[in-house]
């Protein structure tokens, strides 16, 4: 039998494509790995534009609220002791702030979503290989692995690849690239958070080559992910990864609102890595295949879209194979009309994530612009803006606006 849909990886990615898939009718196979799901690499702070896109997948606003905490601002700290707050539009009365996930809660929460919606879920299930079709109007030939599969061999009509920065499905269609620039790792995991019910600020810290994230999230944690540059291949290969987070979390300083209580507690989960971070695609679709979320590309965690654009990928793929299986555009057409939305969407947002890593690269700049945000309260509004998805990231590359921001 020759299935409708594929969909390769059940993350937040490919579990919404899914969902918006069988809510149009469509036959839909979802092949997840894990047996049962396993804090693994990802990110958990978001702004209030990925809640917002949750809200359109179906997800109740109480259903929300137990997987994200809400967070006031986003606290950024040079080096140097430059500090500046980004709210994501928020006004303090926290009605549409950031939040941090409990992605422990929310993964299976959308894989849920999706089997309610119809689409069945193939969990302990891995694809290790793809057979491109012969010809036009051909299918694709899935090679399954793992603990739960019943058939080596699937046959698919439609390929979705939601299976993230080492995409077996933009590997097997030729199109995985790795990212440009230096080679980054990133290490996360969760520390706990005693005595706080109250909302406060996630942190950001920058290191030497790198930098440190602190996200409060549901359950009384926080997450933390860092991520670092070159420089620090030989120390994690020396003192590994543990003692590296530790010494590095044990050394952000307490703020006003937050005692750092979560920096002598023991990690609660693995520390998870992933080396490279980055990832890049030559094309995000081809006739009868797509990628989703960060299997499409995905830069760099600083600036928070990774979820967002999970998100807004799915519901963009979706509409383009809806199209295709309903007969409205033919294989070709589809992709070219689903790559196209993806750089609408997100081509100027690219450049503004690329800006910000050039500036992340030179810390004299990065200090320059730093001091600017931290005395400019409108420029800085309008970079946590931008920096949210909550308005077009046009509006961060304005030369005017740049003006005002980098003058002295």
């Amino acid at each position: 039998m020759t299935l409708d849909v594929v969909v390769v990886g059940g993350g937040i990615a490919g579990a919404s494509v899914a969902t918006h898939l069988a809510r149009a009718g469509r036959e839909v196979v979802v092949v997840e790995r894990a047996p049962t799901y396993r804090w693994r690499a990802g990110g958990v702070f978001t702004s209030p534009a990925a809640v917002a896109a949750l809200r359109r997948l179906g997800l109740t606003a109480e259903q929300v609220a137990e997987v994200a905490r809400p967070v006031p601002a986003m606290r950024v700290a040079t080096r140097r002791g430059v500090e500046f707050r980004l709210t994501y539009g928020d006004d303090g009365s926290l009605v549409a702030p950031a939040v941090g996930l409990d992605r422990a809660r929310l993964d299976p929460m959308l894989l849920e979503l999706a089997a309610q919606a119809g689409a069945e879920i193939r969990p302990g299930v891995s694809v290790a290989g793809v057979g491109r079709p012969a010809g036009s109007g051909g299918h694709f030939e899935l090679e399954l692995t793992g603990p739960e599969v019943t058939k080596r061999r699937e046959l698919a009509r439609v390929l979705v690849g939601g299976d993230g920065l080492r995409s077996e499905v933009a590997r097997s269609m030729g199109v995985a690239r790795p990212a440009r620039g230096a080679a980054r790792t990133a290490l996360t995991y969760h520390l706990a958070d005693p005595g706080t019910g109250r909302p406060r600020d996630a942190r950001m810290r920058i290191l030497r080559d790198g930098y440190v994230g602190i996200a409060p999230v549901p359950g009384g944690r926080v997450n933390v992910g860092i991520v670092l540059g070159p420089s620090w291949k030989a120390r994690l290969h020396a003192e590994g990864s543990d003692a590296i987070a530790s010494r590095i979390v044990r050394a952000i300083p307490a703020t006003d609102d937050d005692a750092g209580a979560w920096r002598s507690s023991a990690p609660l989960d693995n520390i998870e890595g992933a080396s490279p971070v980055g990832h890049r695609v030559a094309a995000a679709a081809g006739p009868g295949w797509f990628l989703v979320g960060d299997a499409a590309g995905f830069l760099d965690p600083f600036t928070g879209e990774g979820i967002h654009r999970a998100l807004v990928s799915a519901e963009l793929a979706a509409d383009a194979i809806d199209s295709l299986r309903a007969g409205r555009r033919h294989a070709a057409e589809a992709a070219d009309a689903y790559q196209q939305a993806l750089r609408a969407r997100f081509r100027a947002k690219d450049w503004v994530s690329s800006l910000v890593q050039l500036f992340l690269g030179e810390p004299r700049l990065f200090e320059y612009a730093a001091r600017r945000l931290a005395a400019r309260p409108g420029q800085r509004e309008m970079i946590g803006l931008v920096m949210g998805d909550l308005v077009p990231a046009e509006r961060g590359l304005d030369p005017r606006f740049l003006a005002s921001l980098l003058r002295p």
